[in-house]
């Protein structure tokens, strides 16, 4: 598993249906037992600073225009993952990382 992989998460909570979600703990990281993830919504509210669009590609294994919700940040036990069904592409990442900054106040 490494940053930007889609993975199939079932975390706890509010949010605890098995659903998509993005990685972005970093890659130095992945020797713990959790991992860090935005969930990926197909319900789409169109808040830009908080969502980022993503549409369907075989790259990244999503079924149905989307959004990740960069305001969802959870962490997670490995046990929780379903497994890796895609990768987002270089520039989607781009927008995450700054809905991440403007979320977290870092700009």
């Amino acid at each position: 598993m490494r940053r930007g992989d889609v993975i199939v998460v079932a975390a706890a909570g509010e949010f605890g249906k098995p659903r998509p979600a993005v990685v972005i703990q970093a890659n130095l990281s992945m020797v713990n037992e959790t991992i860090t993830f935005l969930p990926i919504t197909s319900d789409l509210e169109r808040v830009p600073l908080y969502r980022i669009p993503i549409e369907p590609t075989q790259e990244n294994g999503l079924r149905r225009s989307s959004e990740i919700m960069a305001d969802r940040i959870q962490t997670s036990t490995l046990s929780r993952i379903g497994g890796i069904v895609g990768h987002i592409d270089r520039k989607t990442m781009r927008r995450v990382e700054s809905a991440l900054m403007v979320h977290l106040g870092l700009v």
